[in-house]
């Protein structure tokens, strides 16, 4: 689950991380008002006006802005919420910004010491072990850093049964150029985010840029943080903080209705049970020519209302242009698929595009039968190289 920046740095504050003081505004008029109060606490004169978004690259769209005085944290305000904002990360439309994070300035006195680093934990597939990945040239282009220096990208590995270990932590202070105060200030600032992503159960945590200001304190001036949904029963206090505007609002309906549902940019709408099967059959959607619009696991107990509820799903999707189904009959039966599919039919109106089902296992047979009497106009495969060639007739 993605959470904003604000929703981040409130769990970095928590476990004791360094962020910047702010707060959440949905009008020009809260964020004067936060403004002021956050001059009275931290005596600052500048402010950060920032888009809540799920999305990277805000600074390059124009979702973050430095205010110079009140004035300007109403025009910045006014300015963003209501935008749709356009970065590398989102689509060509953009994500409108309903709301923004106003922040104190932390580039303050002599700017020409402040520096900014990069830092992100995540789990390396791989070796199966929890990474850090740094570097000291943060900012905005980090991508562009990694592709042209990759010398200046570091990586620290964690040991699962060690954990982070003090001297791991100085490492990337060295690494980073820090020296004194703003050396072990980055050692505690390490220490305490690799322990917000393992007691949050994150799958990210991804800091950029990380602030050293003039007087060597250590700000997380930004914030990304992902929590991996399967833990999200653990943290109930982080689940609440899910923002389904700023999610498909068809992958919302799906998982309202049990569904595991993926929207892809692809032409064929695929309807499975079970994720191995899916990515299989995804593959051969793929090898046909075509591409898969869709991930969607009906799971092993679907009956006819979730077949039903999965087709409309499906046909949401204005660029599917055909349906394969794909079911093996385990603990599910395929009768029961074939009602569903059926049902669907009726409920939903004619549907217009091409349907190829494949349906194995068991009462196979039975489903068939139930298909080839509704009237459906559909294509059956037993095979799955069969599928693909009836694919391809589709396009």
């Amino acid at each position: 689950m993605n959470l904003h920046e604000y929703q981040g740095k409130s769990i970095l504050k928590r476990f004791g991380v360094s962020v910047p003081e702010g707060g959440l505004a949905n009008s020009p008029q809260e964020a004067v008002e936060i403004a002021k109060q956050l001059q009275e606490k931290t005596n600052t004169d500048t402010w950060a006006v920032k888009a809540q978004v799920h999305a990277g690259g805000r600074g390059k769209g124009g979702g973050i802005k430095i205010a110079s005085g009140l004035n300007e944290v109403k025009k910045y305000a006014e300015q963003i919420i209501g935008m749709n904002l356009v970065t590398p990360q989102t689509k060509a439309e953009g994500k409108k910004v309903r709301k923004v994070y106003i922040e104190q300035g932390i580039y303050y006195k002599g700017i020409s010491e402040i520096q900014e680093f990069y830092l992100s934990i995540l789990l390396n597939r791989q070796t199966c072990r929890n990474m850090i990945v740094y570097s000291p040239r943060g900012g905005m282009n980090i991508e562009a850093v990694a592709e042209e220096t990759p010398d200046m990208i570091f990586k620290e590995e964690i040991d699962p049964i060690v954990g982070l270990k003090l001297f791991q932590c100085h490492n990337i202070a060295f690494n980073l150029g820090l020296t004194g105060d703003a050396f072990n200030a980055m050692v505690t600032f390490t220490g305490l985010l690799y322990k917000v992503y393992t007691g949050c159960d994150a799958s990210l945590i991804e800091i950029n840029p990380i602030v050293k200001t003039s007087d060597d304190k250590i700000y997380a001036a930004d914030a990304k943080v992902v929590i991996d949904n399967n833990a999200l029963f653990r943290h109930p206090e982080i689940a609440v903080m899910r923002d389904t505007d700023e999610e498909d609002p068809t992958e919302v309906e799906a998982g309202k209705e049990k569904l595991n549902y993926i929207r892809l940019n692809g032409n064929i709408g695929c309807m499975v049970n079970g994720a191995g099967l899916a990515m299989a059959t995804m593959d051969i959607v793929k090898l046909s020519g075509a591409s898969p619009a869709n991930f969607l696991d009906v799971g092993g107990s679907a009956d006819a209302g979730r077949i039903e509820n999965g087709f409309r799903i499906i046909l949401k999707d204005p660029n599917v242009k055909a349906i394969f189904v794909n079911i093996f009959g385990g603990i599910v039966r395929c009768d029961r698929v074939a009602n569903g599919i059926v049902s669907a039919y009726k409920n939903l109106g004619e549907i217009k595009i091409p349907i190829i089902i494949r349906l194995q296992g068991t009462n196979s047979v039975e489903a068939k039968e139930i298909i080839e009497h509704s009237g459906l106009k559909a294509y059956f495969a037993t095979e799955l190289r069969d599928a693909a060639d009836l694919i391809k007739k589709s396009l």
